[in-house]
């Protein structure tokens, strides 16, 4: 009973700090096994929980909730399971350039999209908000700005550009866990309805928003986003950051977003698309096209001209569309794929080549130790090898995550 004291009452947030600012200051070192070694013992001694109040992985202590938490809606012994099903819809990848752009792989993904979907952020949500934040997407970033005030800076430009006020009912399309919801509830004062296809981001997002006391204005439900469950319309705006990418059929759910709107309405977003110098003769460029598709359970990526194309086919009025990031390289800029490099703050080390070395030598001791579920490590292993490709794209010039379209509904 004495030594279950002890282990009740060890200060192990101040254990792991410690080994938080070593790993800072020496990220080279902190990369072996000794400090994550560290981490992973005093971790293995505390059970998982999580209180959703934006604090949960503040130290690399929340580093043990990494698909080892009670919110999940998935069993321990599914996580394994889960990760060979995805990998088998991208049958290939990595191993032969161009295995995956065949006509037979990027079907099999449309046809399984809502398995493929599901299975990818039942798997790397917890890996995204430990890194990440709250809001899972990317944007321009000014070099007076960090990379947090850049994430908001986006969403506040598609609130502000769709004109939201407090009178709007507006629809978050792949809202996950609710992050830029409720930026742009709290910037605009709107009310916002959201919808995933993975029950776990509903979960946390309701969870979030409650914490946050912005229950009444902001809801995450659970669905599809090719049939959406609202009547005709029923909503005065609605936007997507970074999600229709992962539609098997973008003019099918931009029709629904269409009538969904009241006439007049806006439909606003950012979306990953490739760009004028990608050429799918040159293997390096279908490579890094191939890498980011598997690394973020998309069926396939298409030039931005497809995107715009799609939206008038589906009725809307294309009002403007540029690339966010078409000034990137400007002096007053920092490229956006700069933060998967980061800086050597807490949150920005995590992002670096080094501290994502240093977060999957800890998911490989916790799925060792049995902490973490089977299947960990190859999650981990995925995403570290899709940021890699990120980076290749943004220096190639090929892809961007942040194609920006303003549409509307016409007038009747």
């Amino acid at each position: 009973m004495q030594l279950l004291g002890v282990i009740q009452n060890f200060n192990y947030n101040g254990i792991v700090t410690k080994a938080v600012k070593y790993a800072e200051e020496n990220p080279y070192v902190a990369g072996g096994v000794g400090v994550v070694s560290l981490v992973g013992v005093v971790t293995m001694l505390r059970k998982s929980t999580m209180r959703r109040n934006g604090k949960d992985y503040d130290s690399v202590a929340g580093g043990v909730n990494l698909l080892n938490n009670a919110d999940h809606t998935i069993k321990r012994d599914e996580f394994s399971t889960s990760v060979d099903d995805y990998e088998g819809m991208f049958d290939g990848a990595r191993a032969k350039t161009g295995a995956i752009s065949s006509n037979e792989s990027v079907e099999l993904r449309k046809e399984r999209y809502a398995d493929m979907v599901n299975h990818f952020y039942n798997l790397v949500t917890d890996f995204y908000e430990y890194g990440w934040g709250q809001s899972f997407h990317f944007g321009p970033r000014f070099r007076n700005e960090d990379f947090f005030q850049s994430i908001r800076r986006a969403e506040y430009y598609l609130a502000a550009r769709m004109g939201l006020t407090e009178k709007s009912r507006v629809l978050d399309v792949g809202c996950g866990v609710g992050g830029p919801m409720r930026n742009i509830a709290v910037f605009a004062g709107c009310k916002i309805e959201g919808i995933t296809i993975n029950q776990y981001q509903v979960n946390c997002g309701n969870r979030y928003n409650e914490e946050f006391g912005l229950a009444k204005q902001c809801h995450s439900n659970q669905g599809d986003f090719q049939t959406l469950p609202w009547p005709d319309e029923s909503f005065d705006a609605s936007y997507q950051i970074e999600a229709t990418c992962h539609s098997p059929n973008r003019v099918g759910v931009f029709k629904e977003i269409f009538r969904c709107l009241k006439p007049g309405g806006h439909f606003s977003g950012y979306e990953w698309t490739m760009l004028d110098k990608y050429d799918d003769k040159n293997k390096d460029h279908v490579r890094v096209k191939e890498g980011i598709e598997v690394g973020n359970g998309l069926p396939t990526l298409v030039h931005y001209d497809v995107v715009i194309d799609n939206l008038k086919e589906a009725g809307f009025e294309v009002i403007d569309h540029f690339d966010a990031n078409r000034g990137q390289f400007n002096d007053n800029e920092i490229p956006w794929f700069d933060t998967l490099n980061g800086k050597m703050s807490l949150s920005g080390f995590r992002m670096t080549h080094i501290g994502r070395m240093c977060t999957h030598s800890l998911v490989c001791l916790l799925e060792f130790l049995m902490i973490a579920p089977k299947g960990s490590a190859k999650v981990s292993a995925l995403l570290n090898a899709t940021a890699l490709d990120l980076v290749e794209g943004g220096e190639y010039g090929i892809f961007t995550p942040s194609y920006f379209f303003l549409a509307r509904k016409p007038l009747k």
